[in-house]
């Protein structure tokens, strides 16, 4: 793999070269980032059975294609979700508006709340959606919570992470060595069980 070159040598001796994409096939390859999230995630889960509760994080590249009920990801994720909810008995069930939500930094003007775009993930109202998701991390590690698939725009800062996040999803071309590694260090960690103690064979 040369990323200099955006480049992939097989052992034939042919190169593939990344090209752009278009906006269809930027849809398409959201469609396919989601299913296989979710369907690992359902398998995760069925692997783990009742002791532990799996989590999958998405990072997004816009907050709108997301917090708006018609916006491409909410509509690619609940469909996948419908989809594939039908081949797994423990999902069959599930209500999909309450199986995710999205974490956010916004502004409140004069009652009403605004969501923003946010790239450092340094701003007062990242921390304070930081603050929300630390105070819940136990109630989100339990079954009684339904919420298991998390949405985010910025790359969570140092200092947050879920051991039980089994699957990272980037919706979002991150090419920065240090934001990927914060992205995939908020989660892939020894998870903890429903008693809240370390399970190191996950």
């Amino acid at each position: 793999i040369d990323a200099r070159r955006e480049r992939v040598e097989l052992s034939n001796g042919d190169f593939y070269a990344v090209e752009q994409v278009n906006t269809v096939d930027r849809e398409q390859i959201f469609r396919t980032q989601i299913h296989e999230t979710i369907k690992a995630h359902f398998d995760k889960q069925k692997e783990l059975g009742n002791g532990i509760k799996a989590l999958s994080l998405f990072f997004i590249d816009r907050v709108d294609n997301y917090i708006r009920k018609d916006s491409l990801i909410r509509n690619i994720f609940e469909e996948e979700f419908e989809r594939l909810k039908k081949n797994y008995q423990r999902f069959k069930n599930a209500d999909v508006a309450a199986a995710h939500n999205g974490y956010f930094a916004k502004t409140r003007a004069k009652g009403v709340e605004t969501y923003k775009d946010s790239v450092s993930g340094n701003s007062e109202d990242d921390k304070a959606v930081y603050d929300l998701i630390m105070k819940d991390k136990e109630k989100l590690l339990s079954f009684a919570e339904p919420i298991s698939f998390i949405f985010s725009h910025s790359a969570l800062r140092e200092g947050w992470d879920n051991p039980n996040i089994f699957q990272i999803c980037t919706l979002k071309e991150t090419r920065a060595e240090l934001k990927k590694r914060q992205e995939i260090g908020r989660g892939l960690r020894l998870a903890v069980n429903t008693d809240g103690d370390r399970i190191f064979d996950t």
